[in-house]
């Protein structure tokens, strides 16, 4: 399935507050979802394969690395559980090399269209994220308008935003 996205990565010291401020607003909490997402070697833009007890899927995305609000144009395939996941990270390791893994902890919550993860990153520390979920790139506005909203509302400074993803952190 295809999605347009408009997102943003932040480092977070209070997960705490911002839970209770995602409550707050009646958010759907999903789960705390432990993943394990494997990059692997691609000409352009980003190929990934998570293994999570929540979410398993294969998701390519291209995304431009910048602070702030982001496009991110993705094509998401669900996979039927953590055995098929186990089998296609071994298939695309031998097809194209692992390029980093990176291991997390994730709070999901959504509020409409909107997914919230609060992340703890093995290596790295902890972030939050938000996306404002579309269908099409024609959606941009609206969803910019979203992220920008939750941004102010959950109290992420201009300053805690990041530009790149955990993949390219981890693999500096």
């Amino acid at each position: 399935m295809k999605k347009h996205l408009v997102e943003i990565k932040a480092t977070s010291t209070d997960h705490d507050r911002q839970r209770a401020l995602l409550l707050d607003r009646q958010a759907d909490f999903r789960g705390t979802d432990h993943q394990v997402d494997h990059y692997f070697n691609v000409p352009d833009g980003r190929l990934k394969l998570r293994h999570g007890t929540i979410e398993q899927s294969l998701i390519f995305y291209q995304r431009n690395n910048q602070a702030g609000p982001k496009d991110s144009h993705v094509n998401l395939t669900v996979l039927s559980g953590e055995a098929e996941a186990q089998q296609l990270a071994a298939t695309l390791d031998a097809a194209l090399g692992t390029w980093v893994k990176v291991d997390k902890h994730r709070e999901i919550y959504f509020i409409d269209n909107v997914k919230f993860h609060l992340d703890t990153v093995v290596g790295l520390g902890t972030f939050i994220e938000i996306e404002a979920i579309g269908d099409d790139p024609s959606e941009h506005d609206a969803l910019l308008a979203q992220c920008q909203h939750y941004v102010a509302y959950l109290g992420v400074g201009e300053a805690d935003l990041i530009q790149n993803s955990y993949s390219d952190l981890l693999a500096v």
